[in-house]
This record gives C-alpha cells, structure tokens and sequence, in this order.
C-alpha cells in the first residue's frame, strides 16, 4: 500500500470528524481525544496563526510623519496585535517572532523615527527603551521605524510563551516562525543591523535552549529520527502523533539562503539545531515551507501538504484585506490545506472594515481538510 492510500486507510479508520475540535474534543463519537492522539499526526491539523504577532502600532505623531514621508510603506505597516499570552488565549497555535542580533546590547535602543519627531517640536508616545540596552536578540519589526513590540527581548518572548504553554499543558503544538532582520534602512541616522554569522545563529539556539527544556521542543532530531534527513522522514513516517505533541513548541527559520546554509553549516541533518529551515521541496532539509499566496500557491500548497510538509500561508497581507473587507485569500487559505493560516486579523480593525479571521465551523482548530477530504499525507504508520 502506498504512503497515500495507507493515509486514507489511517482516516476511514480514526473516523475523527471534519469539524472536529483537535485541541478540545467533545467525545462524541468522531471526536475523542484517545482515538486523535493516538491516529492524528501534528502535520494533520490546521491552525490559525498570527503574523509579526509581536507588533504594537506605531505612534500616531510618528505615523504621520511616515505617512508624508512614505506613504506606501506606513499603509503597510498600520496594525498591531495585543500580547502575545492574548493571541494564544483567543486561539492562536503559530506566532511569529522577528528578531535582530544585539549580542552587547543598545544597538537599537535609540530609534530615529521618535527623534525626528521631537526635533519638529512635537512629543510623541513614551518608549521604554531599557529593554533594548541589555545583551541579546531583539524583537522588532523594523529599526528606527517600526520598533515598538509587546516583548522587546526575544527571551522574554519566549518565557511569556512558556508560562501560558505550562498553565495549558494540553494545547496543540505552537509553531513559532522567526525572521532574522539584518537589512539596513535606507535613511539617515538609522542604526546598522548586524549580520547573522554563525555565532549570531548558535545565539538562537541557546536563547530558545535557556527557555524551553528538550521536553518542551519539538526539534529536527525528534522528527527525523533514524532517517538520514528531514525530507526523508517527513515522506517516511512523518510528523509525531498529536499524543506526543500536545504541550509543546517548534520553530521554524522563515528565510531564504543563504542564512539556511549558514544555519545548517556543521549541523549535517541539522543535528542539534532547533529551528527547522523554510527549505524547498528538493532539500534534504524540507520539513517545513512558507507559501504565503494561497491563491497563486494553491496547487503548491496541495502537493506540500500531500507530501508530509509542514506550511504555513497568510490569510491577508498589508492590511489590504482588511481595508476592503475582501475574503478571497482568507477562503484559499483554508481550503489550500496549509496547516497553518496567518492573519493580523483575529480580531477586526473597525478603522478599516469588519474583516476578521477565524477557522471556519465555529471552533479553534480542525483537521486539515486536505486531510479530511481523503488527499491525506504520505504520513505512515503512527
């Protein structure tokens, strides 16, 4: 039997309900927490997710500067989302975490952006910046422009993440995508983002390893296993069963080469790392992929997911569906079968229009439908 029918075999036989809430279960029949955690693999559920889930908004005195200045970009940029503890709390199963490497500290501790603000003569909002001055990576957006976060330092990030995990032990898996910001602003007095070498990468690792204990991850090692690499495990026995997920957390390194390979470099199979790379399909580090058009990805997306892929994609980008209350994309997103659907809109912007994002059939989450459909996932025996 192929991977693909022994995964449609695996469904006909957990007859776990389409609308069935993974994280929660009723018990009804089709929807019992022994028969999920026992036949449901983490790569089978689909989520929702925030994105920049850090993100506070920009000061209004600081908005309108940018407005005159880059019009483009400020219409962009205009959302923010409420802790982070508040998101998982209203559902949330992925979040996003943007990081720069400040291995002294106090390097972004001074933003442009309010300064010239105050030099036209006018205040703008308080910044504690005191966060920014101590040693390690931070979370923001963008410096000097786009730098307000409700968790300044990644580690605290992290611990505000842990402590929620830890009061709701029986949560679905948390994905966690990180971006590694090392591009400069082209603009005066902006500050110079440093790279991400080696030792800034081994800096990840640890920040997350000072957090969360081995127990706590899911890791490259633990989804690998025996295989010789990610890409032949996910095709071969695929992700853990939701039994030995429940209470956890993964990440994954939302970037391009060459920072994969810097990551990756010393790490064959990328053995002892945590982050999974967002590598292609022909990677031998192939786990994990970030698809963010599900529309013009759909049949990407579909393929992926069919062969054991973790990926995520966005329901809305740059408050454009927010500002047009349009549902196209947030409908591809669900229907593409990406485990995990990312929006700035869990709740409306009522400045905008009543466009929100929530998983369809009134619960928090649900089998992948890709899944449910019976198009499976190469996922193997559990």
């Amino acid at each position: 039997m192929t991977p693909i029918l022994a995964a449609a075999a695996l469904l006909a036989a957990t007859e776990v309900a389409p609308g069935c809430d993974l994280e929660k279960p009723s018990e009804a029949p089709g929807c019992q927490r022994a028969v999920i955690d026992r036949t449901v693999k983490m790569n089978q559920m689909q989520v929702l997710g925030t994105h920049n889930s850090y993100k506070r908004a920009i000061a209004p005195a600081e908005m309108a500067l940018l407005k005159a200045a880059a019009p483009k970009s400020a219409y962009g940029l205009d959302y923010a989302h409420p802790p982070l503890a508040d998101q998982l709390n209203a559902g949330a199963r992925a979040l996003e975490l943007d990081v720069l490497y400040d291995p002294e500290g106090g390097r972004y501790a001074d933003p442009m952006l309010p300064r010239v603000v105050r030099q036209s003569g006018q205040a703008t909002d308080p910044y504690d910046a005191q966060p920014m001055r101590r040693p390690g990576l931070k979370v923001l957006h963008v410096q000097d422009i786009d730098y307000r976060s409700n968790c300044a330092l990644f580690v605290d990030c992290l611990k505000e993440i842990r402590a929620w995990s830890k009061a709701h032990p029986d949560h679905l898996p948390i994905l966690i995508t990180m971006n590694l910001k090392d591009d400069d602003v082209k603009a005066p007095g902006t500050v110079h983002a440093l790279k991400f070498d080696a030792r800034a990468m081994d800096s990840i690792d640890a920040e997350i390893r000072s957090v969360f204990a081995e127990g706590e991850l899911i890791t490259p090692d633990m989804v690998r296993g025996r295989q010789a690499s990610l890409r032949a495990a996910v095709r071969a026995h695929g992700w853990p069963i939701l039994g030995r997920a429940r209470g956890k957390v993964f990440f994954a390194m939302d970037e391009d080469e060459p920072k994969l390979s810097v990551y990756a470099a010393g790490h064959p199979g990328l053995r002892g790392r945590v982050l999974f790379p967002n590598a292609d399909e022909a990677s031998p580090n192939s786990a994990y992929i970030t698809l963010n058009e599900p529309i013009a990805q759909a049949d990407r997306i579909r393929a992926d997911v069919t062969a054991g892929l973790f990926v995520r994609t966005r329901a809305d980008a740059d408050t454009v569906e927010a500002r047009s209350n349009d549902t196209a994309r947030r409908a591809a997103a669900f229907a593409s079968g990406a485990q995990v659907v990312s929006t700035d809109y869990m709740h409306p912007d009522t400045r905008f229009s009543a466009y929100s994002v929530a998983m369809p059939g009134g619960v928090l989450d649900r089998l992948d439908p890709a899944f449910s459909a019976g198009q499976g996932t190469a996922l193997g025996a559990p």
